[in-house]
């Protein structure tokens, strides 16, 4: 899930030729001229998103009014031809002026190209209104495209007769024959899966409002789940904006592996640099030297020494100490104190992200059930919900590989959209209609190619609005003007804290279309007698009990301080929570 992301981080991706109108070739270049600092005099110089020598410029330029200013003609199309032959892209990438008002000019040039090349054009990659945004989508899909298609083909030919699908952004499903021509829509296929399956583990544990952080060896990703994942068209990956849907997510540099400095002040820093997974942190034995969280989690005796992996890789305990003790004689302290600083500083980088992807959303973390997952979550989730208030606490079955049990867990989709520029109360309500209609016919025409039975496909609506003359939208759903209208201003109204007396103005209307998921069960815990505890660690100063999760029965209550190790994780139950046992071995923990 993974392919079309490294390559865009990477710079891997294959030789694209861009093409665009004249005029507008630097258009990926100039991008919005946002600065990433703002007072940096000598910023440095980034690479171009395609060289010069690969962009483009032709005729077949419309107006906003759909009205064609500069034609598409046949000299244009043999000079394309000529361009392409001369420059041997592999993939070619199509975005003219408001073509998703008219695409007859895209696909001419679509067709006027040799067939062993991979084309994206914008009408249908994103037919929507920004050109920088819609061609930075349209030329990622054809970057990466050829990488995706040529990856799941070979995939579909060693499992002959088998039925592969693949997960999106959005987290549907899409079957792989259909995946590589929307590589675009994979960029966040693997944290989406992760959180399709919190939702799924959540509804079965009754807890369907859910505040998710996925903490790993390098980074923790934050997001939502209300019943479903929520969605965004604001991505982005790496430095490019990707405005096709995708799970609303909020990424820090902080993980297990995030490396512990002190800088020139005598200041505690932790991350955004890593030791990776080659040396790894101290305690791994593998050479590696700086302090991490995951060491000071173990000096700590959060984490049990012969209990990594299931007891199949045995910690460093000494490494960790003596990688500790240089951040110790820094700062001042004792190893212990560091360890605790460590710890202190990586869950406030992890409490402002869940600030992030909440207060500022409008939304109270309190109530919501903060849900861990990933390796490394389940060692913070306790202080984290403290220091957002929360009482609640899930820690998933099968929590550090909860992405690919999403995976397994998805329903066949689409997410589709098209620019309707309008005011609301100007706008006729039967061309809205008449726009949802036309994307319902196209999603469902998909989704009948993937073999999904027609009666079983369900279609949820919705609406970007904005105030007229501001440029960002919220999405709404839809039923009619009115009632879009007022859900926009409350929604305005929760995220930015004011009202305006300004006409509202439809932007895009959003269909998203799915078909009924794979059946899907997980196995109920079946354990009778409740664990005992396999052994008794120091930690932070106090005894704990150390117990196996696979051991716990259903029901079974285990107060704090305790540590629950796994194969793929381990949950650290601080003192003041009580922790019990649901029925499929989630562990559902509350603050006394």
């Amino acid at each position: 899930s993974t392919v079309a992301t490294n390559a865009v981080l990477e710079g891997k991706g294959v030789r694209t030729l861009f093409i665009t109108n004249r005029g507008f070739t630097d258009l990926l270049t100039i991008g919005r001229q946002a600065r990433q600092a703002l007072y940096d005099l000598q910023p440095p110089v980034l690479p171009p998103p395609v060289p010069r020598e690969l962009c483009h410029g032709t005729g077949g330029r419309i107006g906003s009014d759909g009205a064609v200013l500069e034609p598409l003609t046949t000299a244009d199309l043999r000079e394309i031809e000529e361009v392409a032959a001369r420059q041997a892209p592999t993939a070619v990438a199509v975005n003219l002026l408001f073509s998703y008002l008219d695409d007859r000019a895209e696909k001419a040039i679509r067709s006027c190209l040799p067939d062993d090349l991979f084309v994206s054009l914008s009408s249908e990659v994103l037919p929507e209104i920004r050109e920088y945004e819609r061609g930075i989508a349209t030329w990622l899909n054809a970057y990466v495209g050829p990488l995706v298609e040529g990856y799941l083909r070979r995939l579909r030919v060693a499992l002959p007769g088998s039925s592969v699908s693949v997960i999106q952004s959005s987290g549907d499903t899409v079957s792989a024959g259909q995946a590589g021509g929307q590589a675009v829509r994979m960029l966040l296929s693997g944290p989406a899966g992760g959180l399709v399956g919190a939702g799924f583990v959540g509804h079965l544990a009754g807890r369907d409002r859910l505040l998710t952080f996925d903490m790993g060896g390098t980074s923790t990703d934050v997001a939502l789940v209300d019943g479903a994942p929520r969605l965004t068209s604001e991505g982005r990956i790496g430095r490019f904006p990707v405005a096709v849907p995708m799970v609303d997510m909020h990424t820090i540099g902080a993980g297990g592996g995030s490396i512990a400095t002190v800088d020139a002040g005598g200041m505690l820093r932790v991350g955004p640099e890593s030791a990776g997974a080659d040396p790894g942190p101290a305690c791994y034995g593998r050479g590696g030297t700086d302090a991490t969280v995951t060491d000071a989690n173990l000096v700590l005796g959060r984490l049990r020494a012969d209990a990594f992996l299931g007891g199949g890789m045995t910690l460093d305990v000494n490494a960790a100490e003596a990688a500790l003790d240089r951040i110790a004689v820094r700062m001042g302290c004792s190893r212990f104190e560091a360890a605790e600083g460590i710890v202190a500083v990586a869950n406030e980088h992890m409490a402002r992200a869940l600030r992030v992807i909440s207060i500022q959303r409008g939304e109270d973390p309190r109530q919501f059930t903060l849900a861990s997952f990933g390796g490394a979550g389940g060692l913070h989730v306790c202080a984290l919900a403290e220091a957002l208030e929360m009482t609640r606490v899930m820690v998933p079955v099968h929590a550090g590989v909860l992405s690919a049990l999403g995976m397994l867990a998805g329903r066949p989709g689409r997410q589709l959209s098209r620019t309707l520029p309008g005011v609301l109360g100007e706008l006729d309500a039967d061309i809205v209609e008449a726009g949802f209609a036309e994307l319902e016919l196209e999603g469902r025409a998909f989704l009948a190619e993937e073999g999904i039975a027609l009666d079983s496909i369900a279609a949820g609506r919705s609406v970007d609005l904005r105030y007229l003359g501001q440029s960002y939208t919220l999405n709404v759903p839809w039923r009619d003007p009115a009632d879009a209208a007022d859900r926009f201003r409350l929604r305005h109204l929760e995220r930015y804290g004011h009202e305006l007396d300004a006409p509202v103005e439809l932007v895009n209307v959003r269909l998203g279309i799915h078909g009924q998921p794979v059946p899907f069960e997980l196995e109920r815990v079946e354990t009778s007698a409740p664990a005992r505890p396999r052994g008794w660690s120091d930690v932070d100063g106090t005894r704990a009990a150390v117990y196996r999760r696979e051991e716990l029965a259903p029901e079974q209550v285990i107060r704090g301080p305790a540590t629950v190790t796994e194969t793929v994780a381990t949950t650290w139950v601080a003192a003041g929570w009580r922790c019990r046992v649901d029925s499929w071995g989630n562990l559902m923990l509350t603050l006394v």
